[in-house]
């Protein structure tokens, strides 16, 4: 580096070309793409795929390490990042129905009826989602013909007044006549 300076120093070059020391020096050991990227890249794409996609970056990292290439965590990230390899996380079954139970279970007299118009026939549904930290419970009335949400709620807690706000919330903006079926 000394036969390219001179007597002058690195920051003195620098400033009399208006370049950055960074800049300069990126310049000075710039090289071709890495073979050795390449390698580092095509390891953690099949210990990726070896091990189904449930590795992060973290595990892929101590396995590269472990092969005996030195790596830094940020690199495996960015790397598995720009090869969207990014671990796919499996979600615990959560059961919320429970089909064993003591009550009578009435037919589906819905499924017989044959609608013309809409307010004939609301079917609802509660369900749950999942929040960061906690679930919230999503009931929903639908008019069966026209298939709209004609009310729901939400709730925090999975009490029955979530369903009745919801059935209330219907009845106040559709404003039904006589002879509706309402099937919960």
């Amino acid at each position: 580096m000394s036969s390219l300076q001179g007597k002058l120093s690195v920051e003195r070059m620098c400033t009399l070309a208006e370049v950055s020391r960074t800049g300069f020096y990126r310049w000075l050991h710039k090289r071709q793409p890495r073979v050795e990227e390449t390698v580092v890249r095509a390891a953690i794409q099949e210990i990726a795929v070896e091990h189904h996609r449930r590795y992060g970056y973290r595990r892929i990292t101590a396995e590269l390490r472990h092969r005996g290439m030195m790596v830094n965590r940020k690199r495996v990230l960015r790397m598995m990042q720009e090869d969207n390899l990014l671990a796919v996380r499996r979600r615990k079954f959560v059961c919320t129905t429970d089909s064993r139970h003591p009550f009578e279970v009435f037919l589906n007299l819905a499924k017989r009826m044959e609608l013309t118009a809409p307010n004939q026939l609301w079917v609802a549904d509660l369900t749950y989602i999942r929040l960061r930290h906690e679930f919230v419970y999503l009931a929903v009335v639908l008019d069966a013909f026209s298939r709209r949400v004609v009310g729901w709620a939400i709730n925090r807690s999975l009490r029955s007044t979530v369903a009745v706000d919801a059935l209330k919330q219907a009845i106040k903006s559709r404003r039904p006549l006589p002879g509706l079926v309402d099937c919960p």
